[in-house]
């Protein structure tokens, strides 16, 4: 079986889920499974472990969970990219709207250097708004979009579309 078979298997759906009509991709049931989660950590090393990355951004909170560990095997730094308000330092910030109104995710001024080639990463891709801020913020502070990795994408939301004007190098682990 692959990892998009194994993944898929693991995935739960959540109806109504926040709201009625949405049918939520819960992933927490990967994180109950230490084999499977060894094995999509590995996977994503065998992905970049080659490619000229110099820091992996994480998208709060869920894209801390493979984020982080991955940029520890790949011997890189991790960046957060939090909400406004959760990080002590000096930031930069960026606000994008959202379907019901605005939210502003921020980075710390010097958790990346001019010209770094930037991997961000967060578990789902739907409509791109969180992943296109992220970017924006990065290429703000100086940093190149190396490429955006997802565990799942909503191919039906067409996020992809925001994305594809930073990177093309675009990898989801499995898509609805």
């Amino acid at each position: 079986m692959n990892i998009e078979q194994l993944l898929k298997q693991s995935i739960r759906d959540v109806p109504d889920f926040p709201k009625p009509g949405i049918m939520f991709k819960d992933i927490t049931p990967i994180m109950m499974n230490p084999e499977l989660s060894n094995l999509v950590l590995n996977h994503l090393v065998e992905v970049y472990q080659n490619q000229s990355i110099d820091a992996i951004a994480g998208i709060e909170s869920r894209g801390f969970l493979f984020g982080y560990p991955l940029a520890m095997r790949l011997g890189i730094p991790f960046i957060l990219v939090r909400k406004k308000g959760k990080l002590p330092y000096d930031k930069i910030s960026h606000d994008y709207a959202l379907e019901y109104g605005t939210a502003s995710i921020e980075m710390h001024t010097d958790a990346l250097k001019p010209g770094q080639r930037i991997l961000l990463h967060d578990d789902l891709l739907a409509t791109g708004g969180s992943a296109e801020a992220a970017a924006v913020l990065i290429t703000k502070s100086g940093g190149a979009i190396h490429g955006f990795n997802f565990l799942v994408e909503l191919s039906f939301l067409d996020g992809i579309k925001k994305l594809t004007s930073f990177s093309d190098n675009i990898v989801n682990l499995a898509t609805y």
